[in-house]
C-alpha cells in the first residue's frame, strides 16, 4: 500500500442476517481513499453509506473482502486492537453531537486524550488548541445544555480533532443544523483539512455537505455508482 493511501477497500462486501433470509449492504465495494482528501460518500438512506463509514472506523468488520484503514486490516483486529486503533488515530463526528451533558466543554473535548494516558499538561495544551481552532475559547466552562446546535457541533468537531487524528469520519454532521451553521461547519472543515492535512470522510445525502466536497463516491443500493473529482 502506498504511504498516500490511508484506506484501501477490496471486493467489500457487508450481509446482515434478517427475520427474512438476508441483507447485502455493501455489495462489492472497491476505492482508495489518500492523505489530505476532503471525500463525501453520498447516497439515499438505506444506501450503505453509514455502514461503509462504520467499516472504515472498525466499528463493524467484513462479510467478504477486504478493508485495510492505516496499514492494518480491519478483518485481523482483535476487541483491543480495534479500539486502539480508533483511539489514536481516527475521529469520529455524529449527527446527534455525543456529547457528555454533565462535562464541560473543555472536559467533553479532554475525553479522548484521558484514553491516551497524556499528563495534565500536555492535555490542556491539546485541548485549547483545539478549541481555539474552533473558536470556542470563550466557552471553556459551558455545558452543552447552554450552548446551541451549532455550538454543540464545533464542540464534537473539537473533540474528533483534539488528538490530531489522521483521518476524520463523519456520518450526516449537518443533519441536525440549520444552513447558517452547516455552512460555518463545513467551513471549518475545510479550513481543518488544509491546515492540518487531516482526511475528511463524509457519510452524506445532505447538498449542502455536497458542496464542499472535492470527492464525491455515490453509493446506491450497496454498490458504487460513481466515483468523481470535483473542482470548486
Amino acid at each position: 500500500m502506498e504511504n498516500s493511501t490511508l484506506i484501501s477497500i477490496e471486493a467489500l462486501k457487508k450481509i446482515f442476517p434478517t427475520s427474512g433470509g438476508k441483507f447485502t449492504a455493501l455489495n462489492g465495494i472497491n476505492l482508495t481513499i489518500g492523505k489530505a482528501e476532503f471525500t463525501g460518500v453520498v447516497g439515499p438512506s438505506g444506501s450503505g453509506k453509514t455502514t461503509l463509514l462504520n467499516i472504515i472506523g472498525s466499528l463493524d468488520t467484513p462479510s467478504e473482502g477486504r478493508a485495510v484503514v492505516l496499514g492494518q486490516s480491519i478483518s485481523d483486529l482483535n476487541v483491543k486492537q480495534a479500539a486502539l486503533l480508533r483511539r489514536s488515530k481516527l475521529g469520529f463526528i455524529f449527527q446527534s453531537y455525543n456529547l457528555l451533558p454533565v462535562y464541560t466543554v473543555f472536559e467533553n473535548v479532554e475525553f479522548p486524550l484521558l484514553l491516551l494516558k497524556l499528563d495534565e499538561s500536555q492535555r490542556k495544551k491539546m485541548v485549547l488548541e483545539s478549541l481555539e481552532w474552533l473558536g470556542l475559547t470563550d466557552k471553556i466552562k459551558s455545558k452543552p445544555a447552554q450552548l446551541s446546535g451549532g455550538e454543540c457541533q464545533r464542540v464534537a468537531i473539537a473533540r474528533a480533532m483534539v488528538k490530531k487524528p489522521e483521518i476524520v469520519l463523519a456520518d450526516e454532521p449537518t443533519a441536525n443544523l440549520d444552513a447558517a451553521n452547516s455552512h460555518n461547519i463545513l467551513k471549518t472543515m475545510v479550513q481543518l483539512n488544509n491546515e492540518l492535512k487531516t482526511t475528511f470522510v463524509f457519510a452524506t445525502h445532505d447538498d449542502k455537505v455536497i458542496s464542499y466536497l472535492k470527492r464525491k463516491i455515490s453509493l446506491i443500493d450497496g454498490k458504487v455508482l460513481k466515483d468523481e473529482i470535483i473542482k470548486n
